[in-house]
């Protein structure tokens, strides 16, 4: 399991749970572990987690660490932790049910990441905390020869919420909805967290990774409108309640 401390015993406290995309088709990648190295190819599936704790947490010495790092010891720092695994180079809509889970309660912020020699992880990217919650966001992972070697977040900006006095626009970047408007707080809203997932780079046969360019072509065509309706359903429900 790589570098975790207690390797099953600490995913198993910290297990949020685990949403598998049902890969069809030839998948030769056998690593179901987020702490394991792999080489991938298309149509091959692809586990990596994402971890859920405060920011400092995840820069002991002020340096960050993987959650595969033992020395981040986050069993200890309150963390939670989901596993996915999606097909590679397909775009796939990942969520989370927050209906028993607050992330503000778990820190607020959460990185994804995957492997244990190279150690692959996103810079923390906020998502909630007492007074609102992110509930849509895009993530790229990007290979080199199959191998992982980033994970980063796209941020769309404030374009969807402008003008909606019940959206907050965090830093110019993200739409935020009120807590108080969710489900979990007593409100109409499910603030469920909404991932959309892309790739780029090249796999282990130098083939081109492309869901993450036809994800940006996209958003041209009403195909996109389509997807978004998808990525943003827990905004747009939102919106038909004001």
């Amino acid at each position: 399991m790589g570098k975790i401390r207690g390797d099953r015993a600490f995913l198993r406290s910290l297990f949020i749970g685990i949403m598998v995309c049902a890969v069809v088709g030839a998948d030769t990648n056998s690593v179901f572990q987020p702490c394991a190295d792999t080489v991938i190819q298309k149509s091959d599936g692809f586990t990596f987690g994402i971890a859920f704790s405060s920011y400092k947490s995840f820069f002991p010495d002020r340096t960050q660490l993987s959650p595969c790092d033992r020395r981040l010891s986050l069993s200890s720092a309150n963390a939670q932790l989901a596993v996915f695994r999606p097909k590679v180079d397909e775009i796939s809509l990942l969520t989370i049910n927050t209906s028993s889970f607050s992330p503000d309660v778990y820190g607020g912020y959460m990185v994804a990441f995957a492997g244990r020699k190279y150690a692959a992880r996103s810079i923390p990217t906020f998502v909630a905390n007492s007074s609102f919650i992110i509930t849509s966001f895009t993530l790229v992972l990007e290979f080199q020869k199959g191998t992982l070697q980033n994970l980063y977040w796209k941020r769309d900006g404030c374009a969807s919420c402008s003008g909606k006095s019940n959206f907050v626009c965090l830093n110019g970047q993200d739409c935020a909805i009120k807590q108080s408007k969710c489900k979990n707080q007593g409100g109409p809203v499910d603030c469920s967290l909404g991932i959309q997932l892309t790739f780029s780079g090249t796999d282990k046969h130098y083939a081109a990774l492309n869901s993450w360019f036809e994800v940006k072509n996209l958003k041209q065509y009403s195909l996109y409108g389509l997807y978004s309706n998808l990525k943003n359903s827990l905004t747009s429900q939102y919106n038909n309640f004001f």
